[in-house]
């Protein structure tokens, strides 16, 4: 049971990267468009493509919490001791991120416009690095039972490393979405603006992934052996196939399949990461079992668990699928109660 539980949660953990990240990738982007004027067009299309499904993408994150603190309680005491500055900096940046994303739209102030907007870029960059670099910290051995927290377990070099790759990745997967939903809305001056910065940004994933093979071997040997061998190895190269899948779409302009590939592709590095830990959560310290919590927990969690799969499931899909589709509509100011007042901006 604690085996299954430990994959589920990998598997929630793939599916924010992939879902979360997106809209994290949105962020960057926005952060990145330019001035009032400039980025006007680039962020109109964020702001339609996420605000369907940007609350929902968070449900793979309380899920993830929520199988660590029932299913793996010395591991999620462990983690939370030693790493509770850079989870609390997350936390934060996850707050005033979706503030500012929510608020950024109704309001018509040209100042409060801009403040909000900061608040929602500059946060989905802090959030995603922080959570990559907890990862890191994790899979370079620097959490343990007792760990008491420090700088050393997440402002190392793994931890760097992991937390520029999360960005990179999060950006590259938003730049490919954004293409579609450039097409989907009929802002084809948009598509060309996305295709260029899917391209560049799968090209920094390359190089950090590069940088991070030897400060990997140096400071994360356990990691190392398991994405180097076996079905870690093998995730990888398929992660690998499936990124390069995603620019030869782009390049032939296959918009709707360079989705897919590009989602895989993190995915795929997730579930990687997870064969190389086996049978470790916390490596070399702390293996599943271990951190394992009590049988009749772990039943109730597995049955919680396969109803949430049954009920919740088939939404999340079809909403996902509505989304893609284009058949949700978006809020207009008469349904947010925005009126205008003296001094909005136009």
């Amino acid at each position: 049971m604690a085996e299954f539980i430990a994959w589920v949660l990998v598997i929630a953990i793939a599916a924010y990267a992939c879902a979360g990240g997106t809209d994290y990738g949105a962020g960057f982007w926005d952060l990145l468009a330019g001035g009032a004027e400039r980025g006007k067009r680039p962020r109109w299309l964020i702001d339609h493509a996420m605000a369907p499904v940007w609350e929902v993408n968070n449900v793979w994150l309380i899920f993830i919490l929520v199988i660590m603190w029932t299913g793996f309680p010395t591991m999620f005491q462990a983690v939370f001791s030693a790493m509770w500055l850079p989870l609390a900096l997350a936390a934060v940046g996850l707050v005033l991120r979706g503030a500012g994303f929510a608020l950024r739209k109704p309001t018509r102030r040209l100042a409060q416009q801009r403040i909000y907007g900061a608040m929602f870029a500059v946060s989905s960059l802090v959030t995603p690095f922080f959570l990559g670099a907890v990862l890191g910290g994790i899979a370079s051995g620097r959490v343990e039972i007792g760990t008491t927290a420090s700088a050393d377990a997440w402002a190392n070099g793994t931890s760097v490393l992991v937390g520029l790759l999360a960005i990179a990745a999060t950006a590259f997967l938003g730049a490919v979405f954004l293409c579609s939903d450039a097409l989907r809305f009929g802002a084809d001056d948009l598509v060309d603006y996305f295709r260029l910065r899917a391209m560049l940004a799968f090209a920094a994933v390359v190089v950090l992934a590069l940088i991070g093979l030897p400060v990997t071997h140096d400071d994360a040997r356990y990691v190392w052996d398991g994405l180097t061998g076996g079905l870690g190895l093998l995730l990888i190269i398929l992660a690998a196939v499936a990124g390069l899948a995603t620019v030869l779409f782009l390049w032939r302009r296959s918009f709707g399949w360079s989705r897919y590939t590009s989602v895989a592709s993190v995915a795929l590095t997730v579930g990687a990461w997870g064969f190389a830990q086996r049978p470790y959560v916390l490596p070399t310290s702390l293996t599943v079992a271990e951190a394992a919590g009590a049988a009749h927990t772990l039943r109730w969690l597995m049955i919680v668990t396969g109803i949430a799969i049954v009920l919740v499931g088939p939404a999340l899909v079809l909403l996902y699928r509505l989304d893609t589709m284009g058949e949700l509509e978006e809020l207009t100011d008469a349904d947010t109660g925005a009126a205008r007042t003296p001094g909005d901006s136009l």
